[in-house]
């Protein structure tokens, strides 16, 4: 396997994006009842890094059936480097206060697309 750097290099040569962001699945630690009482400084907590620009996505994610809520979560930031990433992740109240625990990978950003459409006079925003 190649080193990080290595690849992202090899990435932007063939013309790729090579976007760097870093992923977080965050998973409920067992208590529910922690989980409730830090989600009103957990959703703060974003809100902040949204408008600092740090915050790319962020939501629940669904079981494998994709039926049911499973409490599974990703958020995606954007940082300058995987340590900066990490303390993001550690400084979430969720994860702070142990409610959840966290995994924190890499992500290159190679391929893909995204539509944002602005209705000015609707005041409405859509992306898909």
């Amino acid at each position: 396997m190649p080193k990080w750097e290595d690849y992202k290099s090899e990435a932007r040569s063939r013309g790729a994006l090579a976007l760097e962001l870093f992923v977080v699945q965050s998973t409920p630690a067992g208590d529910p009842a922690a989980t409730k009482a830090a989600l009103p400084d957990h959703l703060a907590y974003q809100a902040e890094q949204e408008r600092a620009g740090k915050l790319a996505f962020a939501g629940p994610m669904s079981d494998e059936t994709g039926e049911m809520m499973e409490g599974m979560g990703l958020i995606v930031y954007r940082a300058p480097s995987f340590e900066e990433a990490r303390a993001l992740a550690e400084a979430d109240p969720m994860h702070a206060c142990g409610a959840r625990t966290f995994t924190l990978r890499r992500w290159l950003v190679n391929e893909g697309s995204m539509t944002l459409s602005v209705g000015l006079s609707t005041n409405s925003v859509a992306l898909s």
